[in-house]
């Protein structure tokens, strides 16, 4: 097993396979000036093979496949397949926002990937429009379909939740969890670089949207984990219905005392903290050809990065905490 200096168990890489996007979400990437790397920026899917694997044969169980867009990178069903045969790889998860899932759901589920996780702000077509910069709502609601279809179990809808826009679709995202099997996960509003100066002033604590569903749900909380791709999510199963409802609070709540994972950004950087900006180069190593040796210890100097805690709280929300955009770094 792998433990940081902290004595947490590290088990969980977050891979980033690409930065581009097929949105642009007003807290994850600027309006303007997006710089996309080109294919030789990026990390080849071999070199991204040869990291999980290391990382496996250290300890590290769980892999979820991250962008930008990652069905957007071509090749990714052979792609799945490929990491889907790394032995004593436990669990494979993927974060969408489902725009092309309806025609990629079936053949990614047989290619070995089980879990999914779609990002859906709004179930409002105007406002889902409007916090992408134009997405296509019934894209989503059909890909979400698509997955269900296919055999995904679980499938998780991210909502982060912004005041004064989406806070008032609290309960039809409860409904939701109530008519359909699947897990509704509120995620509190994070600074991340200069796109954070577009919402200011909208952070809402998790407790506020946990009060708002009890005044019309029972919520059951789940005490122990059912799946390992659970994370940090604090769940609970909503009395007489079919889903439940996750709420994520990284600002109001730290879970860093029990966080396990890094991230491996597109670009083959391997970070310790989503809001550190401290980073382990792989892609120069890689690119040299280095042997299974430098990078295990490369991975390991990385778990030697990771801090304590962030310093985020609600009474410094605003400040700028890292110098890349979500998307660069990988959702």
């Amino acid at each position: 097993m792998l433990h940081d200096t902290y004595q947490r168990t590290i088990n969980y890489l977050r891979v980033s396979i690409t930065d581009r996007c097929n949105l642009r979400c007003e807290y994850c990437r600027p309006k303007e000036g997006v710089s996309l790397k080109g294919h030789e920026d990026i990390l080849s899917y071999e070199d991204i093979l040869r990291v999980i694997s290391a990382a496996v044969r250290m300890g590290l169980i769980k892999v979820r496949l991250t962008g930008g867009e990652p069905l957007l990178r071509r090749d990714f069903v052979d792609f799945v397949s490929r990491l889907a045969k790394i032995e004593g790889l436990q669990d494979i998860s993927l974060t969408t926002n489902g725009i092309l899932l309806e025609n990629m759901a079936e053949a990614i589920y047989k290619a070995g990937l089980r879990r999914v996780n779609i990002s859906l702000d709004s179930m409002n077509p105007d406002r889902y429009r409007e916090i992408t910069r134009g997405g296509d709502l019934k894209s989503v609601l059909r890909g979400i379909a698509a997955a269900e279809k296919a055999g995904f179990s679980p499938i998780k809808i991210n909502v982060v939740a912004i005041k004064g826009f989406n806070d008032d679709e609290v309960l039809d995202f409860a409904r939701l969890a109530a008519n359909k099997p699947f897990q509704i996960r509120f995620i509190e509003l994070m600074p991340i670089s200069e796109v954070n100066t577009a919402t200011q002033g909208c952070f809402l604590p998790m407790s506020v949207l946990r009060n708002k569903i009890m005044e019309h749900y029972q919520l059951e909380p789940l005490g122990k984990k059912k799946f390992i791709s659970d994370g940090p999510a604090e769940i609970y199963r909503l009395s007489g219905g079919l889903g439940e409802i996750g709420f994520i609070h990284p600002v109001s709540s730290h879970f860093c005392a029990t966080c396990n994972r890094l991230r491996l950004t597109a670009d083959g950087k391997l970070r310790a903290c989503l809001l550190r900006d401290e980073e382990i180069d792989l892609k120069k190593p890689l690119s040299a050809s280095c042997d299974d040796d430098v990078l295990q210890d490369l991975i390991s100097q990385a778990i030697l990065l990771k801090p304590a805690h962030h310093d985020l709280d609600c009474t410094d929300r605003h400040l700028k905490k890292c110098h890349r955009d979500m998307s660069d770094i990988g959702g």
